[in-house]
């Protein structure tokens, strides 16, 4: 039955007008009048009776009363809007797909951001092997932080910092005796960083332009295995600018720009529609967002 037939029953029976019923539904005397006439064949009871100027319940109206004015309380719960949103009264786990790197620089400011706001909150990082396998289209990631294009087409994303591509090296590698050109770069032996394994990427692309080629000696899955590798050999390895800082400092290593023309790797955020106007979901992507701005600008 449509709900609209209820809510008008509710009415008339409160009102026991149709005049006052089309007053507070915004409608028209007629127009109730009509929507009368079919909860009348609906129900197979005259539902409402005149008695003077007004309207009075049959036995039957009587016995559909509460139950009718609870449905459509109900349906005003369920298709309204929802409850206050507090967060320090939020109990709720956040599930985020991020790069090993941007974990490093991002768990420790959004946790305490987060613990300061909503103590009952907790966030699980995944790694990103769940990429590309319908993770946040299937609810068992809330938010994906990396670089876009991979997503499915209904995904929301939302870009947020532009990063340039560094080359890194521990302190005494040879590499840093000149000035570091195409040609010395490619002559160095690298530390490739895959979580599938590849050996070659956008680097290798601008070197061929040169007609120059690389020897990728290593290739591990994450930054921070590249990085302590990197520390103890003359391997050199690539970073992201705004997250090296602690490794830097902790490993004796050091930046350098890399010579070739390489985009700038753009970091953002992707969730799936069905999250979209949820206000916990909303407050924490704003958690997120200030957190990373905050962590690339540092």
């Amino acid at each position: 039955m449509d709900l609209n037939l209820l809510r008008v029953l509710d009415v008339l029976l409160q009102e026991g007008s149709v005049t006052r019923a089309a007053a507070r539904l915004g409608s028209s005397p007629a127009a109730v009048s009509r929507t009368l006439a079919k909860l009348r064949r609906a129900a197979g009871d005259p539902l409402l009776v005149r008695a003077g100027q007004g309207l009075v319940p049959t036995p039957r109206a009587l016995e559909l009363k509460d139950e009718v004015t609870a449905l459509v309380h109900r349906a005003d719960r369920i298709l309204g809007p929802g409850p206050g949103f507090t967060p320090a009264d939020l109990r709720r786990t956040f599930t985020v797909q991020a790069a090993d790197l941007v974990v490093s620089g991002l768990a420790g400011p959004l946790a305490a951001c987060i613990r300061a706001e909503a103590p009952h909150v907790e966030v699980v990082f995944l790694p990103e092997s769940t990429e590309d396998s319908g993770a946040l289209r299937d609810g068992r990631v809330d938010l994906e932080i990396g670089a876009a294009g991979h997503h499915d087409p209904e995904t929301r994303t939302e870009p947020l910092v532009q990063s340039a591509v560094l080359g890194i090296a521990r302190q005494g590698n040879p590499l840093f005796d000149a000035r570091v050109d195409p040609a010395r770069f490619a002559a160095a032996e690298h530390i490739g960083i895959s979580r599938r394994g590849k050996q070659s990427g956008p680097i290798d692309t601008a070197l061929a332009q040169l007609g120059l080629h690389r020897r990728v000696a290593v290739v591990v899955p994450g930054h921070p295995s590249a990085l302590i590798l990197a520390s103890s050999s003359d391997l050199v390895t690539i970073g992201i600018a705004g997250w090296l800082d602690p490794f830097l400092t902790a490993l004796g290593l050091r930046t350098f720009d890399i010579p070739l023309d390489l985009p700038p790797i753009e970091l953002g955020l992707a969730w799936h529609p069905r999250t979209a106007a949820d206000p916990a979901q909303l407050w924490f992507r704003a958690r997120v967002r200030t957190a990373m701005l905050a962590g690339m600008s540092t």
